[in-house]
Order: C-alpha cells, then structure tokens, then sequence
C-alpha cells in the first residue's frame, strides 16, 4: 500500500528503457514480503521495488521523530501463520522483545480492562445495566437477525442490541465515519474474530482467552515494526535486490493479458521498465485506473466504486514518562475526537529516547480533504494535547513538543458496494499472466500484517512455479486461535511451490 499512483497517465516519452526480471509495486509489509520472498528461492532473479515515500514499511513503518519513535496504528507481531513466524524470527532474532498486553476501553467517563475483567466491568456498568445486557443478549439469541450482511445484525445477533449500542456503534462510527448498517459484516467477523458475548464473560469470570484479537502477550521489535522492514531491506540489498525509494510507479503498459512495463519517476526522470513478472501492493483503485490501455468499463467502474479510511496520528511529547500504563485506549465516547491512544513506552522502552519523558499517540480517522486532515500540525497537537486532558490521562500543559504523521488509505472500507467490485476487478486481474497483487490495499482487504505478508508470499510462489490463488486465502482460518493453518498446497498437476533447495529457516543473511 505504500506506493500511490496518480490518477493521470504519465507523460508520453520516458526517456529511457530499463530491464528486470520482477518488478515489485511498494516497499510496505507486502511488497518487501514478496521480495524476500523470491530472493531466498531464486539467487537469479533481477528484483526491482519501487517506493514513492521515502522510508519502507507502509502503514507498519515507524516514524522518528528527534529520537521518539512513533508506530503508526500500533502493531503486535502475533501470529499462527509458520512462514510468517518464521520471516519475522530469521529477519529480527533477538532483536525482538516480549511485551505483556494492557489495554482499556474509555466509555462515558469510565476506564473499562480489555479483555474484560468481570469484577472492573460489573461495577463500571452497574448491576442494572449488566442485567439488561444479559436480557438483550438472551433475546437475540432466542430471536436473532435472519440477515446478518450489515456490521450492526453481526455483532446484534452475537452480543445482543444493548452491548451493541454501548461498545460497538459509537466506535465503529468514529473509525468509518458512516453508520455500522454501512459497513459489511466481513469486517466484524474478521476483526472481532470469533468472540461473543457468553465467551467474552467466560474469558472475565475464568482468565482463559483463546481469541486472536485478544491475545495478552506478543512480540514486538525493540525500535517499532519500522525496524523489522528496514531490516529486510537491508538484506534484499545485500542479496542482490534493488529498492528504489521516492520512485512512484505512473502508469503500467498492457499488452493483451500482459503487463510488460511500468513508467516510474525517479527525481526530474521518467523511466520506462520492462519486467518478465509484476507483483502489486498498491490500492486496487489506483491499480486500475493506471493500467494503459484500460481494462474492460465494467472493471474501471467497479474500481470507481472503492473507498478507503484515512488516518493520522499526532505524536505528543510529555515532560514527565509513563503517564498511564497502558500500551493502548480505545476512546468509545463521542465527546471527543480521538479514537485510539498509544503509550509507546508501553510497547517498548526503546521507543523513547530518556526517561525522563513520555511519548503519546493520538490516533484521529478521517478522509483526506475533511477538516482533520486539512488542519495545521500546530491546530492539531493543541486538540491532541485537550483531548488527552479531558480523558483524565495527562494534563495539556505537560505537552512539551509535537509532530503529525498522516496515513492515506490506511483502511480499505467494507461498505456495501464494495465486495462485488472486488469480485470484479480480481476476475479481471486473474487473466493477467504475469501480475499478482497481494496485502491490504492490494487485495482490498482490512487484514493484519501477517495475513499481508502470507499473500504476499503465495504471491512470490506463483513466480516461482506453484499454482496459488491469492484472492482465495483463507481469511478467517487464519486467524482463529484454535488451530494453526496449514500451509496452502498446490494442485496437483503444478509445479512445486517452494524450490527443492530451499530450507525453512534459512535468512538472506546466511545463504
């Protein structure tokens, strides 16, 4: 996702013609997965990525800012995917640290333990309340929705409408900006997961918890999950591999069901390069609209039809460290702007310079152009610097120094038109003989860094022989807790997936 194409085509004329063998669209989790990916099977393979920023690791990057370093949406690296495992082990090895999980929900007024701690939530929500939540609760499961294709009749039918109302709609309508009948229920069963409200008591009254989502130890790079992307980096280049940054890709030449250049500006340069395979991460909007000559109306206009959710964070520095103990908040109030807050500390003392501050991220979704977005650096760390007040977690005057990250398209959004342009768009793109597209925006999917990396690694597959469907990834097996997914085969008339001579386990760094 990290790579943004502009709208336009590129000028006619680049000035010259380069050759590789695979051309890697992005230098997020995705693109570099891919990359690694191919180069650890392949020493012959040409590689060349292509970044329009300035710094790898997309939405997983980690920004520096004067020695604080900030994790732009808060990433843990858990997973039950193998091969992920292990790319994180072997690119990172000591280099990450164990981190225990603190989390809380702010709901009116009041700090709720997330997972749930029966005795903190039963006297934050009153014996009256709880009594009717268990009624609306038990109604709904005598009675449930006979549709559930909006996030609001998934969550009803497995919470019931009162829990729903306290903890689910206003949250989910400040992260989307629309109503949850909006948003599809593939969302809510990919990122809620396999929790309801019986387990979700069981987990409080027991301490057992064998969800995904709220796993209550994990793995963390000790500098943030930039570290592990720029990491990689380093030993694709060390492998061979070239990664171009500030190098946007403008426009991708198609001859029949081939894609048989990108034209890329590099500085004052526009350049034209020929590759034999092409792996995307880019947003499939972007994607679609820059492919020359187009694709059939139909795929341009079920592209038209995608939305994303943006996002930024302002990093706020304290005078004073460890202000609350929390790795992160999830602010379900209305009364403030905030939707989520980050103690970095928390996740890693790495992350800032001295003990002698703290460093805060106040996490904001918006849509590129609205008013948040548009504001100033300074308007913004004021409002970060109130609203943190307001939640009783710091005071504003304790704000020393500040800095904004914005995120463009950091959500793919699950609305109601958003599944069959999909559907289209990937029948199209199947028919291409040379292109996988793969991640989060590649793939228009709001999944987690690990199911990005295992698409992005099919993906590279694909090149290397095997006979994978990206597009059909099992989502939802993977990110259940109570069993590993086995790693996805090819049919059986394909050549194998993974070269003979390839050892699982074995870095860049020691081939």
């Amino acid at each position: 996702m990290s790579a943004f194409l502009p709208d336009a085509a590129s000028p006619d004329g680049p000035a010259m013609t380069d050759k590789t063998d695979v051309l890697v669209i992005g230098a997020g989790p995705a693109g570099l997965t891919a990359a690694y990916e191919l180069c650890k099977h392949a020493d012959d393979l040409k590689i060349d990525i292509f970044e329009a920023s300035d710094q790898v690791g997309g939405i997983s990057r980690t920004v520096n800012y004067k020695g604080f370093r900030i994790d732009i949406g808060g990433h843990r690296f858990f997973t039950k995917l193998p091969e992920v495992q292990a790319m994180w082990k072997e690119v990172l090895g000591t280099d990450f640290i164990r981190v225990p999980r603190l989390s809380r929900i702010f709901y009116r007024g009041k700090y709720y333990d997330y997972p749930l701690k029966l005795m903190n939530a039963l006297g934050n929500i009153g014996p009256y309340e709880s009594i009717r939540i268990m009624l609306s609760y038990l109604k709904w499961q005598v009675r449930p929705s006979k549709t559930e294709d909006s996030f609001e009749e998934w969550v009803i039918n497995r919470f019931g409408g009162r829990l729903y109302m306290h903890f689910f709609r206003s949250y989910t309508e400040k992260v989307w900006g629309v109503s949850p009948k909006e948003i599809r229920a593939d969302w809510a069963a990919q990122r809620i997961k396999n929790l309801s409200l019986f387990k979700a008591v069981w987990n409080a009254i027991s301490g057992s918890n064998n969800t995904t989502s709220l796993i209550e130890e994990f793995d963390y790079p000790r500098l943030g999950p930039g570290m592990m992307w720029e990491k990689t980096t380093d030993l694709l280049r060390a492998h061979g591999a070239s990664v171009h940054m500030e190098t946007p890709v403008l426009r991708l030449e198609r001859s029949g069901n081939r894609i048989v250049a990108a034209h890329v500006t590099e500085g004052d340069d526009i350049r034209r390069v020929e590759a034999d395979h092409f792996v995307n991460s880019m947003d499939l909007r972007r994607l679609i609209l820059n492919i020359d000559p187009p694709p059939p109306d139909e795929v341009v206009a079920a592209a038209h039809k995608l939305r994303y959710r943006d996002f930024l964070i302002v990093g706020l520095v304290i005078d004073h460290p460890d202000p609350f103990p929390d790795n992160w908040v999830y602010v379900h109030s209305a009364d403030v702007k905030v939707g989520r807050i980050q103690n970095f500390r928390a996740w890693s003392p790495e992350m800032v310079p001295n003990d002698t501050h703290a460093s805060i991220g106040m996490e904001y979704f918006c849509q590129e152009g609205d008013g948040l977005w548009t504001s100033d650096d300074e308007t913004l760390i004021a409002l970060a610097a109130r609203e943190m007040e307001q939640l009783g977690l710091a005071r504003a005057d304790e704000v020393v120094d500040g800095t904004v990250v914005r995120q463009p398209k950091a959500y793919p959004v699950y609305d109601t038109d958003y599944r069959e342009a999909v559907e289209t768009i990937a029948e199209w793109c199947q028919t291409l003989e040379n292109f996988q597209t793969c991640g989060r925006n590649g793939l228009h999917r709001y999944n987690n860094q690990d199911h990005s990396m295992i698409t992005a690694m099919f993906a590279a597959r694909c090149i290397l022989g095997g006979d994978y469907n990206v597009w059909d990834v099992n989502v939802e097996r993977s990110y259940h807790e109570e069993f590993q997914r086995p790693v996805q085969q090819p049919s059986s008339d394909a050549a194998p997936a993974t070269p003979p001579a390839f050892t699982p386990g074995t870095s860049l760094s020691n081939q």
